[in-house]
């Protein structure tokens, strides 16, 4: 058995009393939340599961075009936090189904309702970099986990990754370093820096 299969029975035990489960998986940008999350998912039973991705928040271009923002987007002041804490909570209530945003990286844009996660699903993985974020107003989410995984990884190989997804999305390497250097780095430290504690670390 896997490991990732041992977390998964771990959670369906742990979820034994309860209609609807809230996972989150957070890290910093690079960590491989997504694959891991998509992994977990598959790891539970045939449509126990869903990811929804706090990444479907992201404010359009133009709107952080208009407040002076894109070039740090990605940092949590980039996102429709409002939006993605209601949509938490409707997730979390297991009432009726929800319709969820995703973000789609080769077009660098939300596409809104993209995903309808059934009311019988029990597991709702979340994954993002901010979920366990100490600051406000993301410290006022953590009340709507019932497990919180983080993933760690070194800043070293985190700059190796990011540079690489810059770059398989043909963005110019001094464009692409420059990018890593001024905005995702700074991203990567306040995660690691301001993460509350998780009731499970991966390393990844």
């Amino acid at each position: 058995m896997t490991k990732i299969e041992d977390i998964a029975s771990d959670l369906v035990f742990r979820a034994s009393m309860k209609k609807r489960y809230m996972i989150a998986v957070a890290g910093p940008p690079g960590a491989g939340k997504s694959t891991f999350a998509q992994a977990l998912r598959g790891a539970f039973p045939k449509g126990d599961a869903a990811v929804f991705q706090m990444d479907g928040f992201h404010y359009d271009n133009s709107l952080l075009d208009a407040l002076d923002l894109r070039s740090r987007k990605g940092a949590p002041e980039t996102f429709d936090f409002a939006g993605f804490e209601t949509m938490l909570r409707r997730l979390q209530s297991g009432n009726g189904a929800v319709t969820v945003p995703i973000f789609d990286r080769s077009l660098d844009l939300a596409r809104a309702g993209a995903v309808t996660i059934p009311e019988t699903t029990k597991f709702i993985i979340v994954e993002g970099n901010y979920l366990l974020l100490d600051e406000e107003p993301w410290s006022g989410i953590f009340d709507i986990f019932d497990f919180r995984i983080f993933l760690d990884v070194k800043s070293e190989e985190l700059e190796r990754r990011l540079m690489e997804r810059w770059v398989d999305l043909d963005i110019a390497i001094d464009t692409a370093r420059q990018k890593v250097t001024d905005n995702d780095m700074p991203n990567v430290d306040r995660v690691i820096a301001r993460s509350a504690k998780a009731d499970l670390v991966v390393g990844n």
